[in-house]
C-alpha cells in the first residue's frame, strides 16, 4: 500500500474524499506575475524602479528581454501544477525595432506578441496599469496630482489599459481581471488629506467610463498603508478603495502585504465576501512591511486559503501571486511561491466540514484539538501525489539547476 492510498484513508476517516479534493483543485486558476522574472523592469523605459517598491539582490540569470522573460515563465508552468493565467504589467509592452509608445498611448497590438504566447499556452492573462517608473510621476503622484496635465497622462493610460484588458479577454477566451494600484502619497504630515483622494475619485471615475464588456472585464482597485517615500500619507488607503468599490460596485482587490503588520486579511475575507460579488487577491509574503518576499507555506497562506474554501467561494476569488525576489534564483522563487499557495489550496480543502459544528455548539475545547490534529495528517503524500497526475517531477529543484546551468548562467 502507497502512502497516498494511507493518506486516502486516513482522510476517509474523518469524512474527506480525497479523490474529489484532487478534482477541484486541479480547476482552480492561479494567476502569476510576470515581474519576479526580471525584478519589476519591464520594457518600455529605462526608469529607476519608483513607487515605493524596492527589489533587492542581483542573483545572476535575470531575464532582460522579451524572449528570456518568455522562456523563463514556461520554465515555470512547467514545474508548477494546476491552472494557470499569465499576469502582466503595463511597462512589459513589446514594441517592435523603432517603435516605441509612452503609457498614454500605448494599444492592444504592443502586447500581441503576450498574446500569441498565451494562446499557444492556453492562459487567460490579467493586467496592471503601470503607475510607477516614470518621469510623469510628479512629486510622487499620478492620478491624485493637483498639476491637470500629470492627471491627464495618467487617465489616457488607464483608458488605454482597459481597452486591452478587453482585448486580452477576447483574444483568450477568458475574463480579465485589470487592477489599478498607485503609488501616490507623501512622506510627511500633509496640510491636505481629502483633495487628493477627491482627485483619485474623480480620476477613476473617468477611466471607468470607457465602455467595456463587465462580463470580460473586471477592473479592481488596492489599497495599500504604506510605502518607502510615502511614509505619512497613502492616497488609496484601504478606507478609501473599500468605499470606492462599493459605491462603483467593481471588485476589491487585496494584497496581504498592503496592511498593518497586526493586520490579517484571512480575517477581512468573509467580510469582503459578504458584500461583494467577488474579491481578488495578491498572494504575497510581507516581512514587516510590504517586502513581497517569496510566498512560503505558513500560517496566514494557509489561512487566506481556509477562509476562501469555508466560504465556498474559489468560484467568486481572483488568486494572483505577486512578489519578487532577486537574491535568489528566480525560477525557483516564482516556483516555490506557487506551490506554497497551490499547498495551501489543498491543504484547505483537506479539512473537515465538521469543524463549523463544534464552533456552533460552543465547543472550543475539542475545535483546538481536531484543528491542531490536522496539522499532522499525511498532507504530503496527497500533495505528492497531486504531482505526480500533473506530471511535475518531484525532484523539481534538480529542474531549477539544469536550467540554471544550461540558460540562466550564461545570460
Amino acid at each position: 500500500m502507497n502512502a497516498y492510498t494511507l493518506a486516502k484513508e486516513r482522510y476517509a476517516a474523518l469524512g474527506v474524499d480525497t479523490e474529489g479534493v484532487l478534482n477541484t483543485l486541479k480547476d482552480v486558476t492561479v494567476s502569476v506575475h510576470c515581474w519576479q522574472g526580471d525584478d519589476v523592469v519591464g520594457f518600455d523605459a529605462k526608469e529607476a524602479l519608483s513607487g515605493g517598491i524596492q527589489t533587492t539582490g542581483n542573483y545572476p540569470g535575470k531575464a532582460t528581454t522579451p524572449e528570456q522573460l518568455m522562456a523563463d515563465f514556461d520554465e515555470v508552468l512547467r514545474l508548477t501544477p494546476g491552472k494557470k493565467k499569465l499576469n502582466l504589467h503595463a511597462s512589459y509592452a513589446i514594441f517592435e525595432d523603432g517603435e516605441f509608445a509612452d503609457r498614454d498611448a500605448i494599444q492592444p497590438k504592443h502586447f500581441s506578441r503576450w498574446v500569441a504566447y498565451a494562446k499557444e499556452r492556453g492562459l487567460g492573462i490579467d493586467f496592471n496599469p503601470t503607475f510607477f517608473s516614470h518621469s510623469m510621476v510628479k512629486d510622487g503622484l499620478t492620478l491624485s496630482s493637483p498639476d491637470e496635465t500629470v492627471r491627464h497622462f495618467w487617465v489616457e493610460h488607464g483608458k488605454r489599459c482597459m481597452a486591452i484588458a478587453e482585448y486580452f479577454a477576447e483574444q483568450t477566451g477568458t475574463p480579465c481581471v485589470i487592477n489599478f494600484w498607485i503609488p501616490d502619497g507623501y512622506k510627511d504630515y500633509p496640510a491636505d488629506r481629502l483633495s487628493p483622494r477627491r482627485r483619485y475619485a474623480q480620476s477613476m471615475d473617468e477611466i471607468l467610463s470607457v465602455p467595456y464588456d463587465k462580463t470580460k472585464v473586471f477592473p479592481c482597485i488596492e489599497s495599500k498603508v504604506f510605502g518607502i517615500g510615502l511614509e505619512a500619507y497613502t492616497v488609496g488607503s484601504a478606507e478609501f478603495c473599500t468605499n470606492y468599490v462599493n459605491t462603483r460596485r467593481i471588485t476589491p482587490l487585496m494584497d496581504n502585504g498592503h496592511y498593518h503588520p497586526t493586520e490579517l486579511v484571512s480575517d477581512k475575507i468573509s467580510s469582503m465576501l459578504l458584500f461583494n460579488d467577488r474579491l481578488a487577491l495578491h498572494i504575497t509574503r510581507p516581512m514587516r512591511w510590504d517586502s513581497d518576499h517569496v510566498v512560503l507555506f505558513d500560517d496566514e497562506t494557509r489561512e487566506m486559503m481556509k477562509e476562501i474554501v469555508r466560504a465556498d467561494a474559489l468560484d467568486r476569488v481572483f488568486l494572483a501571486t505577486d512578489y519578487f525576489d532577486a537574491s535568489i534564483n528566480r525560477i525557483s522563487a516564482w516556483v516555490t511561491g506557487l506551490h506554497s499557495v497551490q499547498k495551501a489550496l489543498l491543504f484547505a480543502l483537506l479539512e473537515p466540514k465538521t469543524l463549523k459544528a463544534l464552533q456552533d455548539a460552543n465547543n472550543f475545547t475539542e475545535l483546538m484539538v481536531r484543528q491542531e490534529e490536522l496539522k499532522t495528517m499525511p498532507f504530503g503524500a496527497v500533495w505528492e501525489e497531486y504531482l505526480r497526475r500533473e506530471n511535475i517531477p518531484q525532484d523539481y529543484f534538480a529542474e531549477i539547476k539544469r536550467y540554471e546551468a544550461d540558460v540562466l548562467s550564461k545570460r
